[in-house]
């Protein structure tokens, strides 16, 4: 196949390393809007996202002898476009779309060359609608969940997975079933109409609650954080408020993630390892961010009876953006925010939050008691935050030989190279 867009190819290939880079960076960066775009033009999900896997391909052959474009999200759209194209042919369905398509993409192939490469901050409709496709009532919760974060998030199987504590396999049959599902109930590539906004809020919410978590501590893989991430789930909740500005929960998401990002500049060092809150260099925390996130959570505040979820967990944000230190933070006031999170919105995650909360309060003893409960329940099993943490509250009480046992266990369990590798040097650490 000829390349769509050689006039914004390299002059010199590439080698292949630095090929397969390129693609998974544009990848990484760009799917959700390239899979929204594609479903746009064919409306099909599925066929979407399959014509996108192919371009992808695609890439990974030609861009090392070809080299890699300037605009590598448009090659793969395009290439995608064409791949759609060639399929209508084949089945002779040359109707007024293949039509519509081709002309469409012959006029982006005759601007490519002016056009600069796409900006990851510009507002992009089509993955909102992508969002609310995905969000689909036709759809479980944790049918949604899953093909939101495969499709919008590009998280493979294994790191849903490992995000939700479930086997490979059921989350693979999530997605599977959820893409039957919607070309079975023939659902529109379109935004609902405002009357159908409020019974999606909730999922819609809670899958770039999702996404957010995921760039502010990636699951697996070489990078400790994926900031792209965790700033385009951002950009997307800022849209999803400017479409329902009197929705307390929306503004409450948007003021825990402006609050929770302040703090992404000095999360990584220099060489991307991972900087803890206790060691971070708290002049590098963005204001910016920390003065809209709470006028995000204040506007909440008059939108509601009181704080939900979102709202909670943003005060509890809110708290550690406006302390000097570890030591001035009021931890006090982030316990009782963790047990009225606890009461309406209990999970094991929120129980292992407030022990080192209470920790921090009170000392480390009674929040390993509240630690050794969690154990020996079996809620969190497999989950590498809960022997991480009492690791670090064993230490605290001297008791180095169990604290390093439970660093190793951590270490075990963790997916994240970099994190694993803090860990395995903290249960060394003599």
């Amino acid at each position: 196949m000829t390349d769509p867009h050689s006039s914004e190819t390299a002059r010199s290939a590439p080698d292949t390393g630095v090929a397969e880079r390129a693609v998974a960076a544009v990848w990484r960066i760009e799917s959700a809007k390239i899979v929204a775009t594609l479903t746009r033009v064919v409306g099909d999900f599925g066929l979407a996202e399959d014509l996108a896997q192919e371009a992808l391909l695609d890439a990974l052959q030609q861009w090392p002898v070809e080299g890699v474009p300037r605009n590598g999200a448009a090659w793969l759209t395009a290439v995608a476009k064409r791949k759609a194209i060639d399929g209508w042919r084949r089945r002779e369905r040359l109707d007024d779309r293949m039509a519509v398509l081709a002309h469409d993409l012959e006029r982006e192939q005759a601007e490519a060359a002016d056009a600069p490469p796409w900006d990851p901050d510009a507002v992009d409709d089509d993955v909102l609608r992508l969002i609310f496709i995905a969000c689909h009532p036709v759809l479980s919760r944790e049918a949604q969940v899953a093909l939101t974060l495969r499709v919008v998030a590009g998280l493979s199987s294994e790191q849903i997975a490992r995000a939700f504590l479930v086997p490979t396999a059921t989350v693979q049959q999530r997605i599977v079933r959820a893409k039957k599902t919607l070309a079975a109930a023939h659902v529109p590539f379109d935004m609902p109409g405002r009357d159908e906004h409020a019974s999606r809020l909730g999922g819609i919410l809670g899958v770039l609650y999702l996404i957010f978590n995921e760039g502010h501590a990636a699951s697996s893989g070489p990078d400790w954080m994926r900031p792209e991430l965790g700033l385009e789930a951002i950009r997307l909740t800022r849209v999803l408020v400017a479409l329902m500005p009197r929705e307390r929960d929306a503004h409450s998401l948007l003021a825990l993630m402006e609050l929770t990002a302040a703090r992404f500049p000095a999360r990584i060092d220099a060489h991307g390892e991972p900087v803890l809150l206790a060691d971070q260099d708290r002049r590098r925390w963005d204001r910016a961010r920390i003065a809209r996130g709470r006028a995000a959570l204040a506007t909440a505040d008059t939108l509601g009876s009181g704080r939900g979820p979102y709202g909670l967990q943003a005060a509890i944000a809110e708290c550690h953006a406006l302390a000097s230190s570890v030591e001035e933070t009021d931890w006090d006031r982030i316990v009782v925010l963790y047990e009225a999170l606890g009461r309406i919105a209990p999970s094991p995650v929120v129980e292992l939050n407030r022990a080192a909360a209470v920790a921090m309060a009170t000392g480390p003893a009674s929040a390993l008691q509240i630690l050794d409960r969690l154990a020996s329940s079996g809620a969190l099993a497999g989950y590498h935050l809960l022997p991480a943490t009492r690791a670090e509250l064993l230490r605290r009480l001297g008791r180095e030989e169990e604290a390093r046992s439970e660093f190793a266990a951590a270490a075990a369990l963790a997916g994240n190279d970099r994190e694993r590798a803090l860990l395995e040097a903290k249960a060394a650490d003599r």
